[in-house]
């Protein structure tokens, strides 16, 4: 694949957890989080987003999310479990996404907030219509997706180089 293919980051934010006397990284998904979960994958699946790869914090709620909205899909990616994607700054995610091959067009994440909300903004240098305000105004609730488009390989993901191209939240 060519290093300046037009390629999409799909940011992912975990779906409603439940807060319990347990350790954070431990947290199950509450309820709510177990219904938004699938349908955050149909949306995706109706999207015609296919990820290559698929990158998951090692946290309970994550990988309980994509556990749920995994099977919504045509295929499964490929999944890789990355402990650096929780708790992780905006610098730590980015340099995880600059590690990606250039075999991967789409690339799923998913994570948690700050980090989720943060990367969409700073990749986003430009957004699609209402979107960016769209996203800022809704602080990036559990379950959304944004998808940021961009030209280049993963090495040249840094701040400002995406177009915000889609934003979806279960309850708007």
């Amino acid at each position: 694949m060519s290093a300046d293919m037009t390629r999409r980051i799909v940011l992912f934010r975990h779906a409603k957890a439940e807060w319990s006397d347990v350790d954070d990284h431990e947290r199950p998904l509450a309820d709510r989080g177990r219904k938004d979960a699938p349908v955050a994958g149909r949306w995706l699946a109706g999207s015609g987003i296919v990820p290559d790869l698929a990158l998951c914090s090692t946290a309970a709620r994550t990988r309980e999310t994509w556990k749920l909205a995994v099977p919504e899909l045509p295929q499964r990616p490929r999944t890789v479990y990355e402990d650096r994607i929780y708790e992780a700054s905006l610098g730590e995610l980015i340099a995880v996404i600059n590690e990606t091959s250039d075999e991967v067009a789409d690339l799923l994440l998913v994570g948690h907030n700050p980090g989720i909300h943060g990367l969409a903004d700073a990749l986003s240098g430009d957004a699609d219509g209402d979107l960016m305000p769209r996203m800022n105004r809704s602080g990036f609730p559990t379950s959304g997706i944004a998808v940021i488009a961009f030209t280049g390989s993963w090495k040249s993901v840094e701040h400002g180089v995406g177009r915000l191209v889609a934003f979806w939240t279960p309850h708007a």
